[in-house]
């Protein structure tokens, strides 16, 4: 996936970096990535992106840590006023992603490393990392973040030797993350995502030093939180996917499905709707009544295709969107919502 020259450089970057900053995705593609080459360097500061995209509001945490490098991870769009900022005070840049983006968009200044530019194949950042710094005691991260992110590395048949009691022969990622252990252990790291900073600072040191997969699994006082994150977001998540499976029901090709909360799981559910229903197109909505916009998460064959006609044909104000051609997540407002659910509709040949 990446070249010998390109893994060259990634490391060279990594070695030369004294206090590099993190900045990585909210999910355990993003984590995972971070993880691999924070353990390979074993300095720096990690910071998850909880909403895309990269703007300039971010700078804050390159003021608060002073790094020497920035490090971009998973993270599909980067505007050009956080370039801006970077390039005053001339920070080199390090952009590692898997995501399908334009050439054009990318500053000269930045040393970007994507083997599909321009292209849309299945991939995962955290393989991505792993290929940069090939740590075999790490390889057990790589299966993570990847199936998480909906991609099977060829380095599966090695984790079957490692780790085969966490194995489920399979080569549908989505089947390996809902039916085996080291599924429940991307789960886990999902949810603990999701906890306050506090928490999700704890388990980033305690991610730093484990040497197994085996001490996530097994509930300790050094993963707690993350257990207990994971039992309640698990129940909320049974309770939502119970309602959108009758909404399915009623539906031949699209299931649109609106919840609320205090907890955001668009992409967990969509995943699941997805595994559950394979052959459909799925629209999951997070409207909190605290916030303005609308969280938005889609699956299904050509959905990236959909969600561009849509928000060409509504011209919806603050929109943004995007992602790979089966998998996309968007923003807009709540006010927008009635019209966004019939285009959709329209659009996907369900009205």
């Amino acid at each position: 996936m990446l070249t010998q020259k390109q893994v060259s450089e990634i490391k060279e970057h990594l070695n030369n970096a004294q206090n590099p900053l993190f900045f990585f995705d909210n999910d355990p593609d993003g984590l995972c990535s971070f993880i691999l080459l924070q353990r390979y360097i074993k300095r720096g500061k990690g910071f998850p992106v909880k909403s895309s995209p990269l703007d300039k509001s971010y700078f804050r945490k390159i003021n608060e840590f002073n790094p020497d490098y920035i490090f971009i991870l998973d993270i599909p769009t980067v505007l050009e006023e956080f370039f801006e900022e970077i390039k005053k005070i001339n920070l080199p840049v390090v952009w590692i992603d898997h995501h399908n983006t334009e050439k054009s968009k990318i500053p000269d200044f930045v040393n970007y490393y994507n083997p599909l530019l321009g292209k849309d194949f299945p991939s995962s950042t955290t393989y991505l990392c792993y290929e940069a710094v090939k740590k075999k005691e790490d390889l057990w991260l790589a299966i993570v973040g990847s199936i998480s992110d909906n991609f099977v590395p060829e380095i599966y048949t090695e984790f079957k030797k490692l780790y085969p009691d966490l194995f489920i022969e399979s080569t549908n990622a989505f089947e390996i993350l809902y039916n085996s252990r080291i599924g429940v252990v991307a789960h886990l790291l999902d949810c603990g995502l999701k906890d306050k900073t506090t928490n999700v600072v704890k388990m980033i040191k305690f991610l730093m030093k484990v040497k197994s997969p085996y001490e996530i699994l097994e509930k300790t006082s050094e993963n707690l939180e993350m257990h207990e994150k994971y039992q309640i977001i698990n129940k909320k998540l049974k309770k939502f996917l119970e309602e959108a499976q009758e909404q399915a029901k009623g539906s031949d090709k699209l299931i649109f499905f609106e919840y609320g909360g205090d907890t955001s799981m668009s992409a967990e559910i969509s995943n699941s709707l997805k595994y559950l229903f394979p052959g459909k197109i799925i629209f999951v909505v997070y409207a909190s009544e605290s916030n303005s916009f609308a969280n938005i998460s889609g699956r299904g064959e050509n959905v990236k295709n959909i969600l561009d006609k849509v928000f060409q044909q509504g011209n919806f104000e603050n929109a943004k969107g995007g992602g790979h051609e089966n998998a996309v997540g968007a923003k807009i407002m709540k006010s927008d919502l009635p019209k966004f659910k019939e285009l959709i509709k329209e659009i996907a040949g369900e009205t």
